[in-house]
């Protein structure tokens, strides 16, 4: 048992990129249930471009009718601009804006139509905005184990970014293996690395992996002194901008099977296993 760890469901990753319609209702029916199982944080929705993510176009109107009282759990926001950040920021219920920014070049111009040293400006005037309104604001460092498009990686490329973040006032900082490139060994060096040099900083990972590994890959998170794990209900997610084979995100009930961590309600989670099969057809 692992009473530390603080683990994050990220319904918006399972939801954004299901080739099917998922409705309101059913949105709001399962975030609702999700609500109650004991998450540290709900990664909900995103104030993106529609046009993007059609399967975010709701979110404000899912917002609206989640129901937050006596959950402890809070939410989270993806947003990629400082319009976003803005409407994100205007709701009480929010409490963490998250940002991708990714150490490809490549990858952020695909997801954030714009390029590492510009989005690195986006991400000042989003914290400042964070600031005003009393938000905390979470930088996932996407492709953060390589990347398919031949950009230069190195862990030293990815600690150089992850101490500019955190130079700026960024306290959460998560690890984000987008494709599912991440081998167990990297993920132990990598987050050991800025566990290590930012001590200061939450770092948190973000795991795709399949069946064969996902121990692995805790295990080596554990060891490097990482207690953030995000995951999503029945293993699925991933970025639609990435276009390709995505590995699905660790399936969070394998991490409450293996952590075991204080108070989840098992129950609940059980209910939230029965919706997801409703919502994704399974």
């Amino acid at each position: 048992m692992v009473e530390s760890v603080d683990l994050i469901e990220c319904p918006r990753d399972a939801i954004q990129g299901w080739a099917e319609p998922i409705s309101t209702a059913l949105k709001i029916r399962y975030i609702n249930a999700l609500l109650k199982v004991g998450f540290h944080t709900l990664d909900f929705g995103s104030f993106v471009s529609p046009r993007a993510i059609p399967q975010m176009a709701d979110t404000l109107e899912v917002l609206e009718k989640l129901e937050l009282n006596g959950s402890g759990t809070k939410l989270l926001a993806i947003i990629a601009n400082l319009r976003g950040a803005e409407e994100a920021s205007a709701y009480d219920k929010i409490s963490y804006l998250g940002f991708p920014f990714s150490v490809s070049e490549t990858f952020q111009r695909r997801n954030a139509n714009s390029g590492l040293d510009e989005s690195f400006e986006r991400v000042k005037v989003i914290l400042d905005e964070c600031n005003r309104t009393g938000k905390e604001m979470v930088v996932y460092l996407s492709m953060a184990f390589g990347n398919p498009y031949g950009d230069p990686y190195s862990e030293e490329w990815v600690l150089e970014w992850a101490k500019k973040m955190a130079a700026l006032g960024v306290r959460i900082l998560s690890l984000a293996d987008t494709v599912g490139l991440a081998k167990p060994a990297q993920v132990r060096s990598l987050t050991e690395s800025l566990i290590n040099n930012l001590p200061d900083q939450i770092i948190g990972v973000h795991l795709h992996s399949t069946p064969a590994n996902y121990k692995e890959k805790i295990d080596a998170a554990l060891g490097a002194g990482c207690r953030r794990f995000d995951g999503a209900l029945k293993g699925i997610g991933g970025c639609p901008m990435a276009a390709d084979e995505l590995v699905g995100n660790i399936e969070t009930e394998w991490m409450v099977d293996y952590l075991k961590p204080t108070g989840i309600n098992m129950g609940e989670l059980e209910n939230c296993l029965k919706l997801a099969g409703e919502v994704f057809h399974l």
